[in-house]
């Protein structure tokens, strides 16, 4: 019996790994396919929307960037999310006419920090295309974003772009985790025929035509969301607007932590949401991961070779060097203690981020 079950198991790892080549190779050919825009007729009007709390250095570092972009007819609008830092203090420094700011002191009842900012900066917005940003990102090319721009317009009317940008800055070994999942696990040439819960969204950088954003109110829909980009994402494919991925990887950066431990916590806000946002889910899905890459290569070390062969072309794909491909093991073994940290810190009701709590 022992036998036998050990055959089941070893012939499931074997589908599930599969599985993930086949998505990985899948999403490669359809971000291949996406590469091919025609420049429009006319440049549509565009507005840049940006959540701020105690984001000074890297609004030093991104506001520049954006500012030199070879695009007409734009202008931005940054949030300031009560911060405690010298945020509002710089953005009075840039004399563009260009950029709107908005001080805030906190989000209300029932509100996240940056749904609320991103919410109330669109207020009064009537532009024909809406750019959301973080604010730890980095244009790297002036023609960012007209190729942005280009990439919406060049897809059905019904879609919402998201980027897949360079991630830098410190905590690389985790942070590599994010594209490995998102190019190798979720099936993102599916997205326009298979279900809703298939979209999602990337909150560093999406874009989608005013019209729709208007229309849809999405933000608001979502107010009290911490994972609002995914929900956002599957409430916008619901609702006939399909997210697809824009290859960012040279053109825009994003510098998400400084060292490890502020991957840790940024990580540990979310874990437990993306893995369910429930016990039964999460126990499900925290399983799933063990097995699937921690268990499976003291069954076989072909498992192994799987999982790093896979990581080692995402993370070519995106930019990663061969050091952070190496630490993979490592990276695994530290993403299933933040998970259970997360589900602890959300089942306690202790999480926060930026000196709030937000659970």
């Amino acid at each position: 019996m022992t036998s036998i079950l050990s055959i089941i198991l070893v012939i499931i790892l074997v589908g599930i790994h599969v599985a993930f080549a086949a998505i990985l190779v899948g999403n490669l050919v359809y971000l291949r396919t996406l590469s091919a825009t025609r420049e429009p007729e006319r440049w549509p009007s565009l507005s840049v929307f940006i959540p701020a709390r105690n984001e000074e250095a890297n609004l030093r570092r991104l506001l520049p960037t954006l500012f030199s972009q070879d695009y007409d007819q734009f202008d931005v609008v940054v949030y300031d999310d009560g911060s405690t830092d010298g945020t509002w203090d710089l953005l009075q420094q840039f004399e563009d006419d260009r950029l709107r700011t908005i001080r805030g002191e906190g989000p209300p009842p029932g509100w996240v920090g940056k749904v609320n900012a991103l919410y109330q900066a669109t207020r009064g917005a009537g532009a024909e295309v809406y750019l959301f940003l973080d604010a730890d990102g980095e244009f790297t090319n002036p023609d960012a974003l007209k190729r942005m721009v280009a990439s919406l317009l060049s897809q059905p009317r019904d879609s919402v772009m998201t980027g897949l940008p360079r991630l830098r800055g410190g905590g690389r070994m985790l942070v590599s985790l994010v594209p490995f999942a998102m190019l190798s696990v979720l099936p993102w040439f599916l997205i326009r025929r298979g279900p809703h819960q298939f979209g999602a969204l990337n909150g560093q950088l999406w874009m989608i035509r005013g019209a729709d954003y208007r229309k849809l109110e999405p933000h608001r829909a979502h107010a009290g969301e911490i994972l609002e980009d995914v929900r956002i994402g599957r409430f916008l494919s619901a609702n006939g607007i399909k997210p697809y991925p824009f290859d960012a990887t040279r053109c825009f950066n994003v510098y998400m932590y400084r060292n490890v431990r502020d991957a840790w916590s940024g990580f540990k806000k979310n874990a437990y949401l993306l893995m369910g946002g429930t016990p039964a889910s999460f126990l499900f899905n925290a399983a799933f991961f063990l097995v699937v890459y921690l268990v499976s290569p003291f069954i076989s070390l072909w498992f192994l070779a799987s999982t790093m062969a896979l990581k080692a072309i995402t993370d070519v794909r995106t930019r990663f060097g061969p050091t952070v491909t190496l630490s993979t093991p490592i990276a695994l073994v530290v993403s299933v203690l933040i998970q259970w940290d997360s589900a602890i810190a959300h089942w306690r009701g202790r999480v926060s981020w930026k000196g709030r709590t937000i659970r």
